[in-house]
């Protein structure tokens, strides 16, 4: 699928819908790191990039944007052969969003600029925003079309060059992107895509001292090895987006339907395979049981099956490993003793399909309550007052979602300035668009993406300061 790496090694990347091979991948290490940084840092200091006024920038990155939207098909095709991902969504959204997250940065990258100083003395003083230089991307396998150009598009906008190493599960698209890079006119050594795995690929990435940051997108255990690696190097600058066990508060005055489809679509959304998933759902004891009858009826609509049938609303988890992950989540949870409610079972005899499950009588001890399972898992349990829903909520090491379903601003007002976690939705939930920051709290991470926030991760501040002489005034 690429050239091939120094050692010509090889890896298979597989079909989660039937477990089989879809291609031979070229397997990057520590060399082809080198040889990659290499170009990017030459390609930074010495190469057009960081040198183009922001609207030239501009005009590349919305080319590549343009060819993006002239091969939805193929891509989201791709998408859907290698993470399970559903076809039609794919189509109508995931690519569709990241040729317009392209077009939102490039629209940024001649807006770019520092501010002139107001001195207490006789200097006049200004603030220059630069690129930061190269940087490291390292991509999860969930949405990886979507977190590519999340880290993508503002380090372009802001003039730095990159080295992506795209999830070892989910490398087809990220080559293919590159690909358009190099049509678009983006020029050589600014994008530089490495397929590999994380252990060797990964962490030469996060260790390289001619890297000058890193953003990954990953569990909060592999996050951990990125800042070691950070600090034991250059002392890179770090983002991350890590884990979340994301919760979903319904208050007895929610409207039921509501808040039966918002829970589904929190929790079984992308099967579950969503760092945001709300996985724990919190409902107000006046309205647990009438809620619960709901959800199974609403259950049934979420349909597993063949992410290229229209009629799918859940397709395969994305590879073995995290299919045997999940089903040992749900063997914990009836151990522990939640009570399944509906599903926790294969659900199919070939690929990694798994029934959507809904675990009731769950405690706050219980694994499936405390752990990132990451997939089509849902544990609810039930509140009495206000105080005690926002003191279950924020029971968690991490902080990256949250959800609130309820007919009243009081409560809407005092939930979401209790809860501690960069997000707060509303009687909605993934509610995500590109001017929202989006980041953690706690175990969750930090940094943002979306947002102009998202792009000052890939600049850095000059001060600049001169003396002024006789001047009528400071």
């Amino acid at each position: 699928m690429n050239l091939n790496f120094v050692a010509g090694k090889t890896f298979e990347t597989i079909d989660p819908r039937t477990g089989e091979t879809i291609a031979r991948v070229s397997e990057g290490d520590k060399e082809d790191i080198d040889l990659a940084v290499g170009a990017a840092r030459r390609a930074f200091d010495h190469g057009p990039w960081p040198r183009l006024p922001g609207a030239a920038r501009a005009k590349i990155m919305h080319k590549f944007a343009d060819l993006i939207d002239q091969h939805i098909e193929e891509l989201a095709t791709l998408d859907t052969l290698n993470a399970g991902k559903l076809f039609s969504w794919g189509k109508a959204v995931d690519i569709p969003s990241v040729a317009n997250t392209l077009r939102y940065f490039a629209g940024a990258a001649d807006k770019i600029h520092g501010q002139v100083l107001k001195m207490s003395r006789e200097l006049h003083a200004y603030t220059l925003l630069e690129p930061i230089g190269v940087v490291g991307l390292i991509i999860p396998w969930n949405f990886p079309s979507t977190m590519f150009f999340v880290k993508v598009s503002p380090a372009l906008a802001a003039g730095c060059t990159m080295v992506v190493k795209p999830a070892e599960q989910t490398p087809l698209s990220a080559l293919f992107y590159a690909h358009l890079a190099k049509e678009a006119g983006i020029p050589d050594g600014v994008i530089n895509v490495v397929s590999g795995y994380g252990p060797t690929a990964g962490a030469a990435l996060t260790s390289h001292m001619n890297v000058d940051k890193v953003s990954f997108t990953g569990s909060t255990e592999v996050g951990r090895k990125v800042m070691q690696a950070a600090a034991a190097s250059n002392l890179k600058t770090v983002s991350l987006e890590l884990g979340g066990k994301s919760p979903l508060l319904i208050f007895d005055d929610a409207d039921i339907d509501q808040a039966a489809d918002l829970a589904l679509l929190g929790v079984m959304h992308n099967k579950g395979e969503v760092c945001v998933a709300g996985s724990r759902v919190l409902v107000q004891e006046a309205i647990y049981d009438e809620f619960v009858k709901t959800l199974v009826e609403k259950a049934k609509e979420w349909v597993v099956g063949d992410p290229f049938h229209p009629n799918s609303r859940v397709g395969p988890q994305v590879d073995k490993k995290q299919y045997e992950k999940v089903m040992s989540y749900i063997e914990h949870g009836k151990r522990e003793g939640a009570t399944l409610l509906t599903g926790g079972k294969p659900a199919a005899k070939k690929g990694y399909y798994i029934e959507p499950t809904v675990f009731t009588d769950v405690t706050e001890d219980m694994m499936i309550s405390r752990d990132e399972i990451f997939g089509p898992v849902m544990a609810l349990m039930k509140f009495k007052t206000i105080e005690e829903g926002i003191k279950y909520a924020n029971n968690t090491k991490y902080g990256l979602a949250s959800g609130i379903v309820t007919k009243s601003l009081d409560i809407a007002n005092t939930v979401s300035r209790s809860i501690k976690a960069g997000v707060v939705w509303i009687n909605c939930y993934h509610g995500f668009d590109i001017d929202c920051p989006f980041g953690g709290y706690k175990m969750s991470g930090f940094g943002k993406d979306f947002g102009m926030e998202a792009l000052h991760k890939y600049l850095q501040t000059k001060a600049v300061v001169t003396p002024i002489y006789n001047s009528p005034w400071l």
